[in-house]
């Protein structure tokens, strides 16, 4: 009798990276519509890959998805939807929990919480993380927040709200063609990754919202370049490309047919296996705490970065914790040389700076040049 194999070690283990040496208030989520099937994706490995590992790891630090039109980026992260975990959700308009209750007292939320407070109602109900998509038309209101118009006008008292950045707390923020993002967006965006948080302020009121969000970004490279600051916020970096067989082009052009007719019936054909693959990684992730890293692909992880002449730390986050994700996806908990090579594409692609390279060679050929003369006025003899 032959052992059988997992549908989340199917999807790990067939990755060509292997291969290497309801909500009270405004609702910027993904439409009420039934996602495609993770599991009914024809092809593209990699991208399954990442997307799974940065589910069971958000340590990972979100994925980028990279590759032409029509290739199943979008499709792919909406179809993540029913394989995320469950998080606490904030009631309240300004994201007040419980949590922060706890670490800064009463002062770290809001005055109609803290009445919940007195009265023992909860601040926060579970729920599964959701999915925020970031349109390329948003204000930079809409992303971080700002003054509701409607209770100003109708009511006549100002109040701060959060924007999709703070409603994406502790939840998944997609950004579609994240490279034509405007430069303002994408600041507010590296501001509040890198902090965890952010601020508000409008005249005399201010608020300050968590922001602790997994980032995914898909981009079409046709349409041009990633500002390296954003590029470096994510993770894994996984290259998409059209299906080059035939055979599965078509059984992609059936599965999408069959997904249009009747959307509801065909997410039902892969329901229990749906079911399955969440509860595969569930234990995933409660296994990954106790996941540690071997000398050896320890070793091999740092070899690979010093040989590419990486500079980032991120590079040793990223590629180690996806190692540990992909380790607790096979029920172990150690990190083996085999889990190095097979997310070392993912991790360290696109981490490589020429133009760093080229700064450091022409400073250090400057500093020589300054050495020389501060050695002459010092009358010291330069060694040759």
């Amino acid at each position: 009798m032959t052992e059988r194999r997992s549908k989340l070690l199917e999807v790990l283990l067939e990755a060509p990276a292997h291969k290497i040496i309801s909500m009270p208030d405004r609702d910027y989520g993904l439409a009420d519509v039934e996602p495609f099937p993770f599991l009914a994706i024809v092809g593209q490995q990699e991208m399954k890959l990442a997307l799974i590992l940065s589910v069971i790891n958000p340590r990972v630090g979100g994925v980028l998805l990279i590759g032409p039109r029509g290739t199943a980026k979008t499709t792919a992260v909406r179809a993540i939807t029913d394989l995320l975990p469950h998080t606490r959700r904030s009631l309240c308009i300004n994201g007040c929990t419980e949590a922060l209750l706890e670490e800064g007292g009463m002062d770290a939320i809001c005055e109609v919480c803290a009445k919940k407070v007195g009265y023992g109602e909860p601040l926060t109900v579970e729920d599964r993380v959701r999915i925020f998509e970031l349109p390329l038309n948003a204000r930079l209101e809409d992303v971080v927040g700002g003054i509701n118009e409607r209770i100003a006008l109708e009511q006549q008292r100002v109040r701060l709200e959060r924007g999709i950045l703070g409603h994406a707390d502790g939840h998944v923020l997609y950004i579609d063609e994240v490279n034509l993002l405007d430069d303002t967006i994408t600041d507010a965006i590296l501001d509040a990754a890198a902090q965890g948080h952010y601020t508000v302020r409008r005249g005399p009121l201010k608020m300050r919202y968590r922001a602790r969000f997994m980032l995914i970004g898909s981009m079409n490279p046709e349409e041009g370049r990633l500002r390296p600051q954003l590029m470096d916020r994510f993770g894994l970096r996984a290259v998409v490309r059209g299906l080059t067989d035939t055979d599965l082009r078509f059984e992609a052009y059936r599965q999408a047919m069959a997904y249009q007719h009747d959307p509801e019936r065909f997410a039902g054909m892969y329901a229990a296996g749906t079911l399955a693959l969440a509860a595969e990684i569930e234990q995933a992730q409660k296994r990954l705490p106790a996941v540690t890293i071997s000398d050896e692909a320890q070793a091999l992880g740092l070899r690979l970065i010093q040989t590419l002449a990486i500079d980032s730390n991120r590079a040793e986050i990223t590629l180690f914790e996806a190692a540990r994700a992909h380790a607790a996806a096979d029920e172990r908990e150690q990190v083996t040389v085999t889990d190095i090579q097979t997310v070392a594409l993912l991790a360290l692609r696109q981490r490589q700076s020429p133009g760093l390279t080229k700064f450091f060679q022409e400073q250090a050929a400057e500093d020589e040049r300054l050495q020389v003369v501060f050695e002459e006025h010092n009358g010291v003899e330069r060694k040759t």
